[in-house]
């Protein structure tokens, strides 16, 4: 599964983009570099009720921002990305086809 697809089914499990649940950890200072991943996957799996690899990604966004390597882009593998962009705005918004 690509990074942008674990995105797009956090958002069809909780009804809330990525971007959204982004700022709501934002809030809650999580984005501060001192936070633990722990703490945040311990949030997302309490509120939203997210497993530990869709924990993950949010986690990467939360602290790294819509980047990814450019490792992970290309066509070669289901788990490539087409860009080094990721979206969070919503699947059904994304220009790319989501």
């Amino acid at each position: 599964m690509s990074f942008q697809a674990y995105l797009d089914n956090i958002e069809e499990k909780t009804g809330k983009t990525p971007r959204a649940i982004v700022e709501l950890a934002k809030a809650r200072g999580y984005d501060n570099p001192a936070t633990k991943a722990g703490v945040i996957i311990d949030w997302l799996k309490a509120d939203f009720g997210l497993g530990r690899g869709h924990a993950l990604a949010l986690v990467h966004v939360i602290k790294n921002g819509e980047k990814i390597d450019a490792k992970w882009v290309g066509s070669d593998s289901v788990h490539r990305d087409p860009s080094d962009t990721l979206w969070l705005d919503g699947k059904a918004t994304n220009p790319a086809g989501g």
